[in-house]
This record gives C-alpha cells, sequence and structure tokens, in this order.
C-alpha cells in the first residue's frame, strides 16, 4: 500500500473509551489488509499523533491520510488538529500528510445515522425518568 490511515480521536481518561475508535481501526485493517492504519489521540490516552507519523515515517511510509473522528467540528477540528497537522509536517517534510475533513461532517455518516435513528434494531433499555 501507498499510504497510510490514523484514525485521530479526542481520547479520554476512560480506558473503555477508546474501544470503538479500535474497532474502525481493525474494521479498516479487515477491509484493506495491506494498508497500514493507526490510531492517534488528542489527549488522554495513548499514542499522540506525534507519535504514530514517527512510527509511520521510521517505516517507510511517505504518505498518511488522517481522518478525523469527530462527530461536531468544534476547536479542536477547527484549529487543533490541523496546527499539529502543521506541526508534523514542518517535522517531517519527507511526508504527504492529508488531514481529511471530520467524519461528522461526511454526507454518507450522517445518513448511516439517521438510518440508526430510524431502525428498529436492538434498542438501549428505556430511561426511567423518575428514577
Amino acid at each position: 500500500m501507498t499510504f497510510a490511515v490514523i484514525l485521530f480521536a479526542h481520547g479520554s481518561k476512560d480506558p473503555l473509551w477508546s474501544r470503538p475508535i479500535e474497532a474502525v481501526a481493525a474494521r479498516v485493517a479487515a477491509l484493506a489488509p495491506d494498508l497500514p492504519v493507526r490510531c492517534a489521540y488528542l489527549e488522554n490516552t495513548a499514542p499522540d499523533l506525534a507519535t504514530v507519523v514517527q512510527e509511520l515515517s521510521g517505516a517507510g511510509l511517505r504518505r498518511i491520510r488522517i481522518l478525523p473522528l469527530f462527530l461536531g467540528v468544534g476547536r479542536h477540528a477547527r484549529q487543533d488538529l490541523p496546527e499539529m497537522v502543521r506541526s508534523q509536517a514542518a517535522l517531517h517534510p519527507e511526508l504527504q500528510l492529508e488531514l481529511q475533513p471530520s467524519v461528522g461532517e461526511h454526507p454518507m455518516l450522517v445518513d448511516l445515522l439517521a438510518r440508526i435513528a430510524l431502525s428498529e434494531g436492538e434498542a438501549a433499555p428505556s430511561i426511567d425518568r423518575n428514577s
């Protein structure tokens, strides 16, 4: 494969928080076994973006696609992450870093979330509002 993918997410102190992010990485790996895919996090969860970019660069990859797994497009997506990517690009001029739009902006995800909301599939337990 000529490029790698970094799935970038916020991070959390809760060790279970990253499971869905890792599940996406596992699904990407299943769909494209030759594609290097890694997770990186903004804070509270390792590894961070700089660590993963260094790892992939050290493995000889020269093109890295960064996909922000943010539903909302707040300050992290608009400012923090682009600044981090610019910083990594300055440290690694040999790399082509491609920052993708946040997944919350992708029409396919918007459609999928709407379909989940309308689905009759397995539902979460009802909330007792009197408790």
